[in-house]
Protein backbone atom coordinates (compact mmCIF):
# COMPACT_ATOMS: atom_id res chain seq x y z
CA UNK A 1 0.00 0.00 0.00
CA UNK A 2 2.85 2.26 1.40
CA UNK A 3 4.43 1.78 -2.38
CA UNK A 4 1.28 2.14 -4.19
CA UNK A 5 0.68 5.69 -2.62
CA UNK A 6 4.37 6.61 -3.46
CA UNK A 7 4.35 5.35 -7.07
CA UNK A 8 1.18 8.03 -7.42
CA UNK A 9 2.42 10.31 -5.53
CA UNK A 10 5.70 10.62 -8.45
CA UNK A 11 3.06 10.25 -10.96
CA UNK A 12 1.38 13.36 -9.53
CA UNK A 13 5.40 15.30 -9.03
CA UNK A 14 5.95 14.40 -12.71
CA UNK A 15 2.55 15.63 -14.48
CA UNK A 16 3.07 18.59 -12.79
CA UNK A 17 6.27 19.28 -13.61
CA UNK A 18 5.30 18.69 -17.41
CA UNK A 19 2.49 21.23 -17.11
CA UNK A 20 4.57 23.76 -15.13
CA UNK A 21 7.09 23.35 -17.88
CA UNK A 22 4.54 23.70 -20.81
CA UNK A 23 2.90 27.20 -19.64
CA UNK A 24 6.62 27.86 -19.03
CA UNK A 25 7.94 26.92 -23.09
CA UNK A 26 4.21 28.40 -24.12
CA UNK A 27 4.57 31.63 -22.54
CA UNK A 28 7.93 32.09 -23.98
CA UNK A 29 5.92 32.10 -27.27
CA UNK A 30 5.17 34.70 -29.73
CA UNK A 31 2.72 33.11 -31.30
CA UNK A 32 2.63 34.74 -34.24
CA UNK A 33 2.98 31.63 -36.33
CA UNK A 34 1.04 33.08 -39.58
CA UNK A 35 2.11 36.77 -39.36
CA UNK A 36 5.70 37.05 -39.75
CA UNK A 37 7.23 40.14 -39.09
CA UNK A 38 10.30 41.70 -41.14
CA UNK A 39 10.82 45.05 -43.32
CA UNK A 40 7.78 46.66 -44.82
CA UNK A 41 4.93 47.09 -43.62
CA UNK A 42 1.93 44.16 -44.12
CA UNK A 43 -0.52 44.86 -46.29
CA UNK A 44 -4.58 43.53 -46.61
CA UNK A 45 -4.70 39.75 -48.22
CA UNK A 46 -6.50 40.61 -51.25
CA UNK A 47 -6.15 36.92 -52.41
CA UNK A 48 -4.53 35.76 -55.17
CA UNK A 49 -7.41 33.84 -57.65
CA UNK A 50 -7.13 33.75 -61.19
CA UNK A 51 -9.41 36.40 -62.61
CA UNK A 52 -9.09 39.40 -64.04
CA UNK A 53 -9.81 42.03 -61.64
CA UNK A 54 -8.85 45.67 -60.92
CA UNK A 55 -6.25 46.19 -58.31
CA UNK A 56 -6.76 48.02 -55.01
CA UNK A 57 -3.94 49.49 -54.45
CA UNK A 58 -1.24 51.17 -56.78
CA UNK A 59 0.82 48.88 -57.31
CA UNK A 60 -0.43 46.12 -55.65
CA UNK A 61 0.86 43.52 -53.34
CA UNK A 62 -1.81 40.80 -53.50
CA UNK A 63 -5.15 40.32 -55.17
CA UNK A 64 -6.94 38.63 -57.98
CA UNK A 65 -4.87 38.31 -61.45
CA UNK A 66 -4.18 36.38 -64.18
CA UNK A 67 -1.48 34.01 -64.39
CA UNK A 68 1.36 36.25 -66.75
CA UNK A 69 5.25 35.32 -65.86
CA UNK A 70 8.07 37.38 -65.80
CA UNK A 71 10.01 36.59 -68.67
CA UNK A 72 12.81 39.92 -68.34
CA UNK A 73 12.89 43.02 -65.61
CA UNK A 74 14.06 46.42 -66.37
CA UNK A 75 11.26 47.12 -67.77
CA UNK A 76 7.22 48.01 -67.66
CA UNK A 77 5.58 44.98 -65.97
CA UNK A 78 1.84 44.54 -66.07
CA UNK A 79 0.01 44.58 -62.62
CA UNK A 80 -1.28 40.36 -63.66
CA UNK A 81 2.85 40.23 -63.74
CA UNK A 82 3.87 41.76 -60.93
CA UNK A 83 1.18 39.68 -59.00
CA UNK A 84 2.18 36.67 -60.45
CA UNK A 85 5.93 37.04 -59.79
CA UNK A 86 4.48 38.10 -55.94
CA UNK A 87 2.74 35.50 -55.49
CA UNK A 88 5.74 33.26 -56.10
CA UNK A 89 8.08 34.27 -53.84
CA UNK A 90 10.14 37.44 -56.31
CA UNK A 91 10.58 40.15 -54.52
CA UNK A 92 10.29 43.32 -56.66
CA UNK A 93 11.95 46.37 -56.57
CA UNK A 94 10.33 49.38 -58.56
CA UNK A 95 11.61 52.67 -60.00
CA UNK A 96 10.40 55.44 -61.61
CA UNK A 97 13.20 56.16 -64.30
CA UNK A 98 14.16 54.65 -67.51
CA UNK A 99 16.85 53.00 -65.66
CA UNK A 100 17.39 51.42 -62.91
CA UNK A 101 19.82 52.96 -60.31
CA UNK A 102 22.76 51.26 -59.81
CA UNK A 103 21.96 50.47 -55.91
CA UNK A 104 18.86 48.68 -57.16
CA UNK A 105 21.47 46.10 -59.45
CA UNK A 106 23.81 46.14 -56.99
CA UNK A 107 20.76 44.58 -54.47
CA UNK A 108 19.71 42.11 -57.35
CA UNK A 109 23.11 40.67 -57.98
CA UNK A 110 23.76 40.10 -54.20
CA UNK A 111 20.20 38.22 -53.23
CA UNK A 112 19.69 36.36 -55.67
CA UNK A 113 22.13 37.02 -59.14
CA UNK A 114 20.61 38.93 -62.66
CA UNK A 115 17.89 38.80 -63.04
CA UNK A 116 16.93 34.75 -64.84
CA UNK A 117 13.34 33.89 -65.78
CA UNK A 118 13.67 30.48 -64.59
CA UNK A 119 14.71 31.48 -61.18
CA UNK A 120 11.70 33.73 -61.47
CA UNK A 121 9.42 31.01 -62.66
CA UNK A 122 10.33 29.26 -58.98
CA UNK A 123 9.98 32.51 -56.88
CA UNK A 124 13.89 33.22 -55.97
CA UNK A 125 14.61 36.41 -58.41
CA UNK A 126 14.41 40.02 -56.90
CA UNK A 127 13.07 41.99 -60.20
CA UNK A 128 13.66 45.69 -60.95
CA UNK A 129 10.20 47.01 -62.48
CA UNK A 130 9.89 49.92 -64.02
CA UNK A 131 6.73 52.25 -62.27
CA UNK A 132 6.62 55.76 -63.71
CA UNK A 133 3.67 55.59 -61.55
CA UNK A 134 5.67 54.98 -57.79
CA UNK A 135 8.37 55.84 -55.81
CA UNK A 136 11.47 53.63 -55.35
CA UNK A 137 9.21 50.65 -53.55
CA UNK A 138 10.24 47.54 -52.33
CA UNK A 139 7.45 45.03 -52.85
CA UNK A 140 6.97 41.29 -51.71
CA UNK A 141 3.73 39.50 -51.50
CA UNK A 142 1.56 41.48 -48.67
CA UNK A 143 4.28 43.50 -48.06
CA UNK A 144 5.66 47.12 -49.27
CA UNK A 145 8.94 49.13 -48.25
CA UNK A 146 8.01 52.68 -49.07
CA UNK A 147 12.29 53.46 -49.52
CA UNK A 148 13.67 57.43 -48.69
CA UNK A 149 15.67 56.09 -52.23
CA UNK A 150 17.77 53.64 -54.06
CA UNK A 151 20.06 53.80 -51.63
CA UNK A 152 18.08 53.08 -48.53
CA UNK A 153 19.87 49.98 -46.44
CA UNK A 154 16.11 48.73 -45.63
CA UNK A 155 15.87 47.93 -49.58
CA UNK A 156 18.83 44.94 -48.82
CA UNK A 157 16.93 43.57 -45.46
CA UNK A 158 13.67 43.56 -47.18
CA UNK A 159 15.04 41.90 -50.08
CA UNK A 160 16.44 38.95 -48.19
CA UNK A 161 13.92 38.48 -45.40
CA UNK A 162 10.72 38.39 -48.25
CA UNK A 163 12.49 36.65 -51.46
CA UNK A 164 11.28 33.08 -51.41
CA UNK A 165 7.82 34.21 -49.38
CA UNK A 166 5.14 33.93 -51.52
CA UNK A 167 1.44 33.59 -50.97
CA UNK A 168 1.70 29.83 -50.04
Amino acid sequence: MRRALLFAAVVVVAAAACVGLIAALAARDSGQVSGASGPGVLEPDRGAAREKAAPAATPPTSGPHLADAVTRDRTALTDDQLLEALQLGNVVLTYPDARPPAALVAIQRDVSGPFDPALAAAGQAVILARRPDAPVLGLAWRRRLAASGPDDPRLHDFAEAWLGQGAG
